[in-house]
């Protein structure tokens, strides 16, 4: 059996959930076959992407609903067999709470000519996490606990697929997934983006390459700049950045680490 593992991911967190999903769905010479939404060529990729394979989807949550970008890209998915191919669907957010996230990605797959067959939220550090200035928001997260979780939501999701090839029940299996429609509105995003220390910054163009939108150039003198109209705010530059050079200064970190650090786990549904 092929699993595909199509994630938009710029922090990596997502991937991190679905290496460990796909691990534990997968069985004896099952293959596993990536399909990486997240760097900036993805914008410019044309055609669609046939999916023949159980589909293993995730995507981080942002402010409630999947991100902009990845409904985007995620729009040129989809399935080989409408209404025959099973997809096991994962949202990522940042521990304060992933509202319609997942009930929005589920309606993405049906459209698509999925079947949902599992669907699960987990915790993210979130992209405003700032532990060097005391204000960590999940930080380290996904963890091993969440990793652990995740392979056996992925063996969980396997028996159920095996049960339902064998007609024991309907495609889906009865699976209903939290949210609700119409979709949560979701408010302005902050105007700020992320700024570079020129003393810092080296010109190495990490940022560049992990940016996930082409937001990030570099000037002539060699530092890197962003440029807000396409910025989305995940905060991958900081993250990747070997020198700590890059900084985002918003006041939603300081909301963020006074009402959500309270540890959210898992949530999942079969």
């Amino acid at each position: 059996m092929k699993i595909d593992a199509i994630v938009f991911s710029p922090t990596r967190t997502g991937r991190r959930v679905v290496e460990r999903v796909a691990a534990g769905f997968a069985a004896g010479s099952d293959r596993i076959e990536w399909t990486d939404l997240t760097p900036w060529s993805a914008d410019t990729t044309t055609g669609e992407r046939v999916v023949g394979g159980v589909a293993v989807v995730a995507v981080p949550v942002y402010g409630g609903r999947v991100a902009e970008r990845a409904v985007e890209r995620l729009a040129r998915i989809r399935a080989a067999e409408p209404g025959r191919t099973p997809a096991i669907l994962v949202v990522v957010y940042g521990n304060r709470d992933y509202e319609d996230a997942l009930l929005e990605l589920g309606d993405w797959a049906v459209g698509q000519g999925f079947v949902p067959l599992a669907g699960g939220a987990f915790v993210g550090e979130h992209s405003y996490s700032r532990p060097k200035e005391g204000m960590p928001i999940a930080e380290g997260r996904p963890d091993e606990a969440d990793c652990a979780a995740a392979e056996r939501f992925g063996a969980e999701a396997r028996a159920k697929y095996e049960r339902l090839k064998a007609g024991a029940a309907s495609p889906d299996g009865g699976l209903v997934l939290p949210g609700r429609r119409p979709y949560k509105v979701k408010g302005a995003a902050t105007p700020a983006t992320p700024t570079t220390d020129p003393e810092r910054c080296t010109g190495c163009g990490v940022c560049v390459g992990n940016c996930p939108t082409g937001a990030i150039g570099l000037t002539p003198d060699g530092v890197a700049a962003s440029g807000a109209e396409r910025c989305i705010k995940c905060c991958a530059c900081l993250k990747f950045c070997p020198a700590g050079a890059r900084s985002f200064v918003t006041p939603y970190t300081e909301r963020l680490f006074r009402n959500f650090t309270v540890r959210r786990e898992p949530e999942l549904f079969l």
